[in-house]
């Protein structure tokens, strides 16, 4: 199962990086949580949450982002801007890239700014 989300991943990836984007971090783990990829554009750090559904029978992805998930992504964004001591330095933002349909050519909806 972790490599078939590794391979959802990888899609997103490179999506983002065909977008002008710069990978900073992958699969970033503390305490707090996980965030799937950390990227970079000319301003900003983005925090971006890789979600994928095969069929919309229990929602979209993006609609299976819960505010629980939301609460720990932004608590995990924040304990990793006060490591790279970033927290009063650079502006950052929350990203979803979802993933619907087909798993070798799904449809990909990039949310900027998602919450």
């Amino acid at each position: 199962m972790r490599e078939f989300g590794e391979q959802m991943e990888n899609i997103a990836l490179q999506y983002l990086q065909k977008q002008g984007l710069r990978l900073l971090e992958r699969n970033f783990q503390c305490y707090v949580g996980e965030i799937d990829l950390i990227m970079r554009d000319k301003v900003q750090v983005i925090f971006v949450e890789v979600r994928y559904r095969a069929h919309e029978m229990y929602g979209n992805a993006l609609e299976s982002i819960t505010p629980a998930k939301i609460q720990k992504l932004t608590k995990t964004a924040l304990w990793y801007l006060q490591r790279k001591k970033w927290l009063y330095t650079v502006s950052s933002r929350f990203d979803v890239v979802a993933l619907d349909g087909s798993a070798i050519t799904p449809k990909i909806s990039w949310i900027k700014n998602a919450w």
